[in-house]
């Protein structure tokens, strides 16, 4: 695993339940994030600012020993609208898995 540098972006999203989301870096690079790269008791929204380790991996670029900087919704937005953000993935990765039961609905 090869250390990286460590830089700030933006959670693009983050299933607490699931354990896992991602980071955009201000470089403009996505990096996987697992709760295991998180202090404890730290959650993670939607539009939160994070500072973090980016590292290269054989999986692919991952965000390691991220810290909160700013919640989400202390820049803009409310905790009511990133909720329901994550409930529409959810919906999205819901009807992904059972894409034959819809066509047969119709």
């Amino acid at each position: 695993m090869a250390e990286g540098k460590k830089m700030e972006g933006s959670v693009k999203w983050f299933n607490s339940r699931k354990g896992y989301g991602f980071i955009k870096g201000d470089d403009n690079e996505d990096y996987f994030v697992h709760y295991t790269a998180l202090s404890n008791g730290t959650f993670l929204r939607e539009n939160d600012r994070v500072e973090f380790t980016a590292a290269t991996t054989e999986k692919g670029k991952q965000a390691q020993s991220v810290t909160l900087l700013q919640k989400g919704s202390d820049l803009g937005g409310g905790h009511k609208e990133r909720k329901s953000n994550e409930e529409e993935y959810e919906e999205e990765e819901m009807s992904e898995e059972q894409p034959e039961e819809e066509s047969e609905e119709e």
